[in-house]
């Protein structure tokens, strides 16, 4: 046993006990040894502690933060909104301002002058008497332009896409009106019987109430005699107008005749198409509430 050391002799415990037991023999040293490395063990768990609640700390500061960047967020993406908004008022009122201005188009100004050669063609058609070649060649000439814009100011319109709610309402008024003012005033002055005036004016008015009538069945196209029949008319007014004697005296009177004949007989056209509308608009109603109820 004597080359056995007490402290394998002694197990564990003499281990223990040797440990205890400095180099120098000094008992204790090793007891605070092992406090002190319990204290060092026991600062970085403090330590660790105190990082995890600083961390634990520092995780409400990250959500306000997210939070703070949200509002942010939305606080941006509501103004990104509200412009957007401002911008889709402010392309309406633009497009608004475009179509206003879109009524001072070329079409419309021609058919304005029409409406105000109206009143310019009468004055000078009833001036000094009314008999006066000069001035009957004076109210010819204006009537002659208020006829010529008329062939021009609805070809600009479907050509150029100018069309306007003002264009269709007016056009077909100063048509009428510059018509209706020349017949009435050669018939006044004797130039022209009544009958003729009563019969060309009657077609013209009933043909344009009958469009209205039938407007929400669909749209009477206007139809080749149609526009023959406007160029004829034009032709035989524009002659009675000038004080025309002789053979050119003869030739309008063929010319309004022909013109009479024209316009009773395309009058009996729309009529008819305005009849084939109505009935064709019913029966598409008709078979659409069927379908519908079916």
């Amino acid at each position: 046993m004597t080359g056995v050391p007490a402290s394998a002799a002694g197990g564990p415990s003499g281990a223990r006990r040797a440990a205890s037991v400095t180099p120098g023999g000094v008992p204790g040293a090793g007891r605070e040894a092992r406090g002190a490395a319990q204290g060092s063990s026991g600062g970085a768990a403090a330590r660790r502690g105190m990082s995890g609640r600083g961390s634990g700390g520092a995780q409400p500061h990250a959500d306000e933060a997210a939070r703070v960047a949200a509002s942010r967020g939305g606080f941006d993406g509501g103004a990104d909104a509200e412009d957007g908004a401002k911008s889709a008022r402010g392309g309406k009122i633009a497009a608004a301002a475009v179509n206003q201005a879109s009524v001072w188009n070329i079409a419309n100004l021609l058919t304005m002058l029409r409406l105000f050669l109206v009143p310019a063609f009468v004055a000078l058609m009833l001036a000094d008497g009314g008999y006066d070649p000069a001035w009957r060649s004076l109210a010819w000439a204006a009537f002659a332009i208020a006829m010529i814009t008329d062939l021009f100011d609805g070809h600009l319109a479907r050509t150029y896409n100018l069309v306007t709610d003002f264009g269709k309402i007016a056009d077909p008024i100063a048509d009428k009106a510059i018509m209706g003012a020349a017949l009435i005033c050669l018939s006044a002055l004797g130039d022209l019987p009544w009958w003729v005036t009563g019969v060309i004016l009657g077609r013209e008015l009933g043909i344009t109430l009958l469009r209205f009538l039938v407007i929400r069945y669909g749209v009477i196209p206007a139809s080749r005699g149609g526009k023959l029949k406007t160029l004829t008319q034009g032709v035989a007014v524009g002659m009675y107008v000038l004080a025309l004697t002789g053979w050119l005296a003869t030739l309008r009177w063929w010319v309004m005749a022909a013109a009479v004949v024209l316009t009773v007989a395309t009058g009996l056209d729309y009529v008819k198409q305005a009849i084939v509308l109505r009935r064709q608009g019913i029966a598409e109603r008709k078979a659409a509430l069927e379908e519908t109820e079916a």
